[in-house]
């Protein structure tokens, strides 16, 4: 998922989105620690991911908050 991709979508879906990431990297933390987990670099991949919805969502709020 790239930035262009997200900055396209509404925060509503936005939040939605981070909220997928969030439990898929609870779940990838438990697979972690149970020895599960195959793809380790599919964590760091989750963590940024939501790092960059974060940024975004905050972008368009100071955007939203700086038009009013």
């Amino acid at each position: 998922m790239n930035a262009k991709e997200l900055r396209d979508k509404t925060p509503d879906q936005l939040r939605e989105q981070l909220a997928d990431l969030k439990k898929e990297s609870f779940n990838l933390r438990f697979q972690q620690a149970t020895g599960a987990l195959e793809n380790t670099a599919r964590v760091r991949q989750v963590r940024r991911d939501a790092a960059r919805v974060k940024t975004i969502l905050n972008e368009k709020a100071a955007a939203a908050a700086g038009t009013e």
